[in-house]
């Protein structure tokens, strides 16, 4: 809660965990994958750089989540 927001109430604990787990993604592709500098020429180049970089993000997840049993958060981690 900060100081100038009136009439707060908390909310449960399972919305903010999704919320944080939602912005810690939209952190990882803004600064990692660089997912705002898109040099695409036409729409479809502009899906394709986008959807290529939300798939390599989700391919990282996976294999830290189910072959190396780590933190999915942990994309700058070396896979080999």
């Amino acid at each position: 809660m900060r100081y100038n927001q009136n009439n707060y109430k908390n909310q449960p604990y399972i919305f903010r965990k999704k919320r944080k787990r939602i912005e810690t993604l939209c952190s990882q592709l803004c600064d990692q994958f660089m997912i705002r500098r898109n040099y695409a020429k036409s729409f479809d180049g502009f899906q394709t750089r986008v959807l290529s970089k939300i798939t390599s993000l989700t391919t990282i997840q996976y294999i830290n989540k189910f072959i190396f049993d780590r933190n999915i958060s942990n994309i700058k981690i070396s896979i080999i």
